[in-house]
């Protein structure tokens, strides 16, 4: 991950590291005088950070009354969950059609770093280091569609579905999932250019995590 070039940039991603990873939860309101030390920027530095997550769908602006973090809901998540498969599907299999055998090699090394990782995380390891790989293995698979827009609105949902999927992980109901046989099929139907079993695979791998949230007691999304 590159270094951030500017004060709002780094403001801005470890604000949204800590809205993601539920440090900052949903509804919990943002004090600029409050939060602005905790970051080590100025008001008006804070304040062009929470702009950007406007922008991310993560904080909302409440007028005069400041900001907060972006509510989370079950109806919300579904959104998320339909708008990501409806958009991921079709640029995988645009991928599919396009990727030559440079993407190929991508996906390969992705894949097997995200093994790596899975592996580690099975023996208590680096759960943010499975968290990166596990995105980049997820761009890759996209990488070859040319849509800049899909990619973009992708890139927003992802991080949007994984402020949920965390929530999930805290209450412990994805320990029955096998997330690394999720990824292997995945990724064997993406190089066999099987675009139908691939969507298939990939539709059921992003819509678990929904299902695994309406298992959740209500105060889980509402703390």
């Amino acid at each position: 991950m590159t270094e951030p070039k500017t004060l709002v940039e780094s403001a801005y991603r470890n604000l949204r590291r800590d809205i993601i990873e539920g440090r900052l939860p949903p509804g919990e309101k943002l004090r600029i005088e409050h939060i602005k030390d905790n970051y080590g920027v100025g008001a008006g530095t804070m304040r062009e950070a929470l702009s950007l997550l406007i922008a991310d769908a993560l904080v909302i602006s409440q007028g005069q009354r400041g900001f907060r973090v972006a509510p989370a809901s079950l109806e919300d998540f579904g959104d998320i969950t339909e708008t990501r498969v409806m958009l991921e599907c079709e640029a995988l299999r645009q991928s599919i059609a396009l990727g030559d055998d440079a993407w190929e090699g991508e996906l390969l090394s992705a894949f097997h770093r995200l093994t790596k990782a899975e592996e580690k995380l099975s023996g208590n390891g680096n759960r943010e280091e499975w968290e990166e790989r596990n995105r980049i293995f997820h761009e890759v698979l996209i990488e070859a569609c040319p849509s800049h827009w899909i990619k973009h609105f992708l890139s927003i949902l992802y991080h949007q579905a994984e402020r949920y999927r965390r929530l999930t992980l805290q209450y412990k109901t994805l320990l029955d999932r096998d997330v690394h046989a999720e990824h292997e099929n995945l990724f064997k139907a993406v190089l066999a250019r099987d675009a139908d079993q691939a969507c298939e695979l990939l539709a059921e791998h992003i819509r678990f995590t929904y299902r695994a949230m309406r298992m959740l007691p209500s105060e889980a999304l509402n703390p």
